[in-house]
C-alpha cells in the first residue's frame, strides 16, 4: 500500500512538478490542499482543482480559511498597529502560517505519513512551513522536493514536459501573491537594492481620480462598518474596504527586511484597505487609550509582528501577547474619518464617546477647566524633584 503525502498545492510550476515527483518518482499517494487566505475567486480554485487532478493526486481539497485567517491572526495585527519595520502589514508571512496550520491538520485528518511543500531554499517560507509541522506533527516526515533537489525552473519545466503535461510554462515577469492582507509584487526592481516597480507591474491599476471622504466603523478594535454598508464579519469589511481604496492605487510601497535565514530582501507590496485599517485604528487608539496603554502596545506588537514574521505563531508567549492586545481595544469604539485621493489618503479625524480629548478638562495649549495654575506650580516642582536632587548633589561634590 502506498504511503500517504498532504501536499500544500497553488497549482503553479513548483507545486505542480511535486505532483509529479512524489507519485511517479516515490510513489506516494498524493492528497493535494490549497488554503484560501483571500487570494483566490471559485473560478480559480476550480480551475486549481482541476489541474491537481490531472497531475494525478489522490485527493484535493480547498480550504476557506479567510475568517479564521483573520480571528487568529489579522485581528491582533490591527490591534497591535503592526507595520514591520514600519513599512509592511506583513501580507505574505501571516497567511503563510494560517495556511501551514492549515496543511497540517489535513495531514492529522488523513494519517500522513509524510507532509511536502513547493519551498525553495532561498526564502521564509521553508522555515515557516517546517517549524509549524514540526511542533503540530512530529515524527512525519517533510518532504521539499524543489529545496532538496535545487532545481532550477528550467529543470522543474523539462520534468513536466517529459511527463506530458501541458501547462503554460511562461514565466511572468513579476511574482505576485494575493490575500486578505495585501498583495506582495516581486520581480527585476526588488533584486537589487535601487529601484522601484513600474507602474505595470501593480495588480491593482489607478481607476478612481475623484477625492472620497470615508467614514470607518470600529468596535473594540474591530471594523464593522464603512460608511452606511455594515457587516457581519470584519474580514468581510477589509475585503469591501479594499475594493474602494485600491481604485486610488494606495498602500504601495516596497519593504527591505531581515530573512529569517539572515540575509535581507525587498519585496513590493499593494495593501490599500490594511494600510487605510492600521492608520485609521491607531488614530482611533491615540484618542482613546493612555500614554501607557499606547507605549507598551507599541513594545509588544513590535516583538509580535516579528516573532509572527519569523513564524513564531504557536510560541506560547503570543497568546500572552494577544491577551493583552484584546483587553487594551475595550474602549477602541468611534468613528474615523479618512479621505482618499489618487495615490495616498488621510486621516481627517474621529468621534468617539470614549475620547479622552475632551474640553471638559481643558484645550491644550489654551485654557485649563481642571486644575488650577497653583496645582500645576506644585506638580512641576514634585515631578522633577529628584531630577533638582541630582544635580545639587554632583555639583557640590564637583565644588
Amino acid at each position: 500500500m502506498s504511503k500517504k503525502v498532504v501536499l500544500g498545492f497553488s497549482g503553479g510550476l513548483d507545486t505542480s512538478y511535486c505532483v509529479k515527483y512524489l507519485s511517479e518518482e516515490k510513489g506516494y499517494e498524493v492528497h493535494s490542499i490549497i488554503v484560501n487566505t483571500g487570494g483566490f475567486s471559485a473560478a480559480e480554485l476550480e480551475e486549481i482543482e482541476k489541474h491537481a487532478y490531472k497531475l494525478g493526486v489522490k485527493t484535493h481539497v480547498a480550504i476557506d480559511a479567510v475568517q479564521g485567517y483573520y480571528d487568529s491572526i489579522i485581528k491582533y495585527l490591527i490591534y497591535g498597529n503592526v507595520l514591520k519595520n514600519n513599512t509592511y502589514p506583513l501580507s505574505v508571512s501571516a497567511e503563510r502560517l494560517s495556511q501551514a496550520l492549515h496543511i497540517a491538520e489535513h495531514a492529522k485528518k488523513l494519517n500522513a505519513d509524510a507532509v511536502a511543500h513547493g519551498s525553495t531554499g532561498a526564502g521564509n517560507d521553508q522555515v515557516r512551513f517546517d517549524m509549524v509541522f514540526h511542533i503540530m506533527i512530529p515524527g512525519v516526515e517533510i518532504i521539499t522536493p524543489i529545496r532538496d533537489l535545487k532545481l532550477s525552473r528550467e529543470e522543474e519545466i523539462a520534468y513536466l514536459q517529459s511527463k506530458g503535461m501541458e501547462m503554460n510554462f511562461a514565466k511572468a515577469a513579476y511574482s505576485i501573491n494575493k490575500g486578505l492582507w495585501g498583495t506582495s509584487v516581486g520581480g527585476r526592481e526588488t533584486l537589487n537594492s535601487k529601484g522601484m516597480l513600474p507602474e505595470s507591474a501593480w495588480p491593482t491599476q489607478l481607476t478612481a481620480t475623484a477625492d472620497a471622504e470615508l467614514v470607518l466603523h470600529f468596535q473594540k478594535g474591530e471594523l464593522v462598518a464603512v460608511n452606511d454598508e455594515c457587516f457581519d464579519h470584519p474580514s468581510k469589511a477589509i475585503q469591501y474596504l479594499q475594493t474602494v481604496a485600491g481604485a486610488y492605487a494606495i498602500g504601495r510601497d516596497i519593504h527591505v527586511g531581515d530573512t529569517i535565514i539572515g540575509i535581507k530582501g525587498r519585496v513590493g507590496f499593494e495593501a490599500a484597505a490594511p494600510m487605510v485599517i492600521l492608520k485609521a485604528h491607531h488614530a482611533l487608539e491615540k484618542h482613546v487609550l493612555t500614554k501607557w496603554q499606547l507605549q507598551w502596545k507599541d513594545q509588544l506588537a513590535s516583538f509580535y509582528g516579528n516573532w509572527l514574521h519569523e513564524g513564531q505563531i504557536q510560541d506560547p508567549v503570543m497568546r500572552d501577547i494577544e491577551a493583552f492586545l484584546e483587553s487594551s481595544q475595550q474602549q477602541v469604539t468611534g468613528k474615523v474619518f479618512v479621505q482618499l485621493m489618487p495615490y495616498r489618503f488621510q486621516i481627517i479625524g474621529i468621534e468617539s464617546k470614549f475620547d479622552l480629548m475632551s474640553s471638559k478638562f481643558g484645550k491644550y495649549g489654551e485654557m485649563n477647566n481642571g486644575w488650577s495654575g497653583d496645582d500645576v506650580r506644585g506638580f512641576s516642582k514634585i515631578f522633577g524633584n529628584q531630577t533638582a536632587i541630582y544635580h545639587q548633589v554632583k555639583s557640590a561634590a564637583n565644588d
